[in-house]
């Protein structure tokens, strides 16, 4: 985050480029910094005026008077990369970069402009937003460095965009609606500073409350999702990502570049990561009001109220069809209705009270709902009414909203519907009193679902994943046969060879023999016993079906021998090159009352590996019949994964006496994930069919296509996976064996019961505070790390008569964004002190500090843990005792000779 605070805090602006031409960008942004009210230096560098709008200019960089914080770069692209080296050296730490299209000019190097402006900051130090940008607002220190021609309101929401059209959009669309904002900036092109970055920093600072993100394209899907998941702990982050399809994300010219990821995955790494995405403009700005205006949900359960049938009927409808969850009202709560509404009510909810209704019968339902627990969110629905006029009913509402307690446990939303002046300044009113409203029934509901799917996928980001056991994997086996395979040049394998590769990992897949003629096939037939199925192996024709090449239900040697020679025939016709490699023989499977699942590992281009399912036997459209998931999966996450697949309709429920086994689905797809992660030889794998019959799966068809990997097979990850090489064993002074090794979301209940055992005053010194019972979200927030940028590791025993999760002690890191410093803690189980068990634990989180590139790794204890201060000493820790605070700081610098043990 080196040089952030030069961007969102700046006192000093120089525009370089500025201009006294109207319509100029470099006119346009002195203008909006006067306008704004910017209390800092504001200096124009030109040397064609001798002022800018008012303002004295200077010739050059060189000829500032102090060095500025900020300078907005408003001149030609071909400009810029000497301007950026001149900036760096006279020691301006950040500058915004308006130019377009610096990819497309090339000096005579062959670099790009932009090649050339970025080597130059590197060179010299400075950090560059752009290019392609409109600017930056900073409406709380009334800054406004863009050539937008609107400003932007004060507000608590930071909006991050690479478009800068759709930045104008929102602008003008937020003024309008009163939404403020407390940042708006323009990224473009994104050369150097990035979401990342952006949101590592965001999620701390104070005027933010939440985020909202248009993106075109990402690149570096690890950075981000690292970033994404640690800011959605404590912001609310909204994405708009666009180019959902290929030819939409290839339509932009500076887009062309960038390599173009699947849609679904795109959504996998958004849900992944705890965020919500809007896929329209219409839903950008129904959630950008939510997000303004509203908080968090406590719950899913909706209750409508509203003064004419029709249009809550319609509320309904796109509830319903949206997944929403309608309150159910108590024969109490009917009975209190009944008393207040005339006789012709709907009965229930929605709640229709009548046409005629006027403002105190509004006022008196919403208050038997507001006195109950029988929903968490209201709507609030208007027709145009005589008697209940718009705005005096509205200023009533608010009213209502502000003079009752408990409104404040409900999330309110108004639909006031109607395009007269009355309807359209009560939607003001309501928009002036932070109450969220929207013209029509369908985008109320569409808002609310934002903040339904918003909590869910927070949920998600949170649940506790249930654990699969110890798996026996037979990794050496599996890995051998691949790197034969690789050796002896053969780049796709069939499912005869693919079996013994997943049986390695206690898949089980349908046994297959491979013969080389019609001769050899009949005779197998026999062996196995008819029914057979008959399919054509071959390396250059990847799809079956394009030669018919699978053969079902052949009861004898001639119907075998006849379909050998028939699918042969047909390859020689279509693919006269194509090399054969023989015919697979299986007997048939028994498909009465199974499902047949499509499953496909692919790699995406910005997400790495990414797992799809769908429904079996049948071409897929990937963008449309497949789920998507990125690995490393828990069966958590694999859960999420399959219900989402079924209720989308890509896995289709079948009416079987047997239903599928959601839970052995998952166990399959965890361990596929794992497979995955451990053999990033394997480019693509595809299972056609997966034959689940209750709880037993098994492969009918499989292929998988293979090449040479060297380098880091798990920075190949969007998300780095459980770092299994970090496990170590080691014994304590009393001789207890225990292990070492990273924490897991599957050990929350364990430290549940570690915390349990720690005393009152231990919890004291490690948190600063009073701990007492630690919640779920405490909990998660210490065991769902992300390997990235965090580490804990935990010491469980190891011994045969005590349970393998029992926790002792945890020690953990939490590195800045830039991993080059790291904050320590350390805990150890107060009955088992003077065992050595927290020198153990500190030497592991110094080794992992030197091991990872970290600096300096500091941490905090207060003068009375005089254990943890001397411990500190003999490891070489600088201790810095302040007893008037009552805090000792140890910091240990970790040069890159130091030993991970020593």
């Amino acid at each position: 985050m080196k040089g952030l605070d030069a961007l969102f805090k700046p006192t000093s602006v120089a525009v370089i480029g500025a201009s006294d031409r109207a319509g100029r960008a470099g006119n346009l942004v002195i203008k909006n910094l006067q306008a704004s009210g910017f209390k800092g230096p504001v200096m124009p560098v030109t040397p064609k005026y001798q002022a800018v709008a008012g303002i004295l200019a200077y010739r050059d960089i060189q000829s500032l008077p102090l060095i500025p914080d900020l300078a907005v770069i408003c001149t030609a692209a071909n400009r810029n990369p000497d301007i950026v080296r001149e900036l760096g050296k006279k020691g301006v730490k950040l500058a915004v970069v308006l130019a377009s299209d610096m990819k497309l000019t090339h000096s005579e190097n062959g670099k790009t402009e932009l090649e050339r402006m970025y080597d130059a900051a590197k060179e010299t130090g400075i950090r560059l937003i752009g290019p392609n940008s409109l600017g930056l607002i900073l409406p709380w220190i009334n800054l406004n460095a863009t050539f937008a021609p609107v400003p932007a309101n004060k507000g608590n929401i930071a909006f991050i965009s690479q478009s800068s059209a759709v930045c104008t959009t929102i602008l003008d669309w937020a003024s309008n609606k009163r939404i403020g904002f407390s940042v708006f900036l323009s990224i473009g092109e994104a050369c150097d500073i990035d979401f990342p970055e952006l949101l590592d920093y965001l999620c701390r600072e104070s005027k933010t409350d939440a985020i909202l993100l248009y993106i075109d394209n990402i690149h570096n899907a690890r950075q981000f999702i690292s970033a994404a998941r640690a800011a959605a702990r404590n912001r609310r982050i909204l994405v708009m990502k666009a180019g959902r399809t290929i030819e939409a994300a290839s339509a932009l010219r500076h887009l062309r570049d960038h390599p173009h990821g699947l849609d679904g995955a795109y959504d996998a790494a958004i849900r992944r990561s705890g965020l919500l995405r809007v896929k329209t403009t219409p839903e950008l700005f129904a959630a950008v009001e939510t997000l303004s205006h509203s908080q968090p949900l406590r719950g899913e359960r909706l209750a409508i109220i509203s003064n004419g049938g029709g249009p809550a009927v319609m509320a309904l409808d796109a509830l319903l069809e949206a997944g929403g969850k309608l309150a159910t009202l108590s024969q109490e709560t009917i009975e209190q209705l009944n008393e207040i509404l005339p006789v012709s009510w709907s009965g229930g909810n929605p709640i229709d009270i009548v046409g005629d209704a006027d403002i105190e019968r509004y006022l008196k339902a919403i208050k038997i709902l507001l006195a109950k627990d029988e929903a968490d969110a209201i709507l609030v629905m208007h027709s145009p009414s005589a008697s209940a006029p718009g705005l005096t009913t509205a200023k009533a509402l608010i009213e209502l909203v502000k003079s009752e307690p408990r409104a404040k446990r409900f999330n309110i939303i108004t639909n006031w519907q109607g395009e007269s002046d009355d309807a359209t300044v009560s939607r003001l009113a309501f928009a002036h009193s932070r109450l969220p409203t929207y013209r029509t029934p369908e985008t109320a509901i569409t808002a609310f679902m934002h903040m339904v799917e918003y909590r869910r996928n927070q949920k998600q980001l949170m649940e506790t994943p249930a654990s699969m056991g110890e798996i026996d994997y037979d990794i050496d086996k599996s890995r051998t046969l691949i790197q034969q395979a690789i050796d002896d040049k053969k780049k796709l394998l069939n499912t005869h060879e693919v079996k013994p590769i997943l049986e390695g990992y206690g898949l089980n897949v349908m046994p297959t023999w491979l013969a080389s003629d019609a001769s050899e096939a009949a005779h197998i037939a026999e062996q196995v016993g008819y029914p057979v199925a008959v399919k054509l192996s071959s390396r250059d024709i990847k799809h079956k079906s394009a030669v018919n090449g699978v053969m079902l239900d052949l009861s004898n040697s001639a119907e075998v021998a006849n379909a050998v020679q028939s699918i042969l025939d047909r390859a020689a016709v279509s693919y006269p090159a194509a090399h054969i490699d023989g015919l697979q023989i299986q007997s048939m499977a028994n498909r009465a009352g199974a499902h047949e699942i499509k499953i496909s590992v692919r790699n995406d281009p910005v997400f790495g590996p990414i797992i799809l399912i769908g429904e079996g036997g049948q071409s897929w459209d990937v963008n449309k019949d497949a789920a998507v998931a990125i690995p490393p999966l828990n069966m958590t996450l694999a859960r999420y994964l399959v219900i989402g697949a079924i209720k989308a309709g890509k896995i289709r429920p079948r009416n079987h006496p047997i239903q599928l086994d959601i839970e052995a689905l998952c166990y399959f797809l965890v361990t596929l994930s794992q497979i995955i992660i451990d053999c990033p030889e394997i480019t693509s794998l595809d299972i056609d069919p997966l034959m689940a019959t209750g709880n037993k799966m098994m492969v009918l068809d499989g292929s998988l296509t293979l090449d040479m990997f060297d380098g880091d097979q798990q920075q190949r990850l969007a998300i780095r996976p459980y770092p299994k090489e970090l496990e170590e064993r080691c014994t304590l002074k009393n001789n207890r064996q225990i292990l070492l090794r990273p924490i897991l979301p599957e050990d929350e209940p364990h430290h549940k019961a570690f915390i349990e055992k720690v005393s009152v005053d231990d919890l004291y010194k490690r948190f600063f505070s009073d701990v007492g019972e630690l919640n779920h979200e405490a909990l998660a927030n210490l065991t769902q790390i992300d390997y990235d940028r965090e580490m804990a590791f935990i010491a469980v025993c190891q011994d045969n008569d005590t349970n393998n999760n029992e926790i002792l002690g945890v020690v953990r890191a939490l590195a800045n964004p830039d991993h080059t410093e790291a904050e320590f803690a350390v805990l150890v189980r107060s009955d088992l002190k003077g065992i050595g068990l927290g020198s153990v634990l500190m030497k592991k989180i110094i080794g992992y500090a030197q091991q990872s590139g970290i600096e300096l790794l500091t941490g905090m204890t207060m003068p009375s843990n005089q254990g943890m201060v001397t411990l500190a000493q003999k490891l070489g820790f600088e201790v810095d005792i302040q007893f008037q605070d009552g805090v000792v700081d140890l910091a240990l610098s970790i040069p890159a000779s130091v030993g991970s043990n020593d």
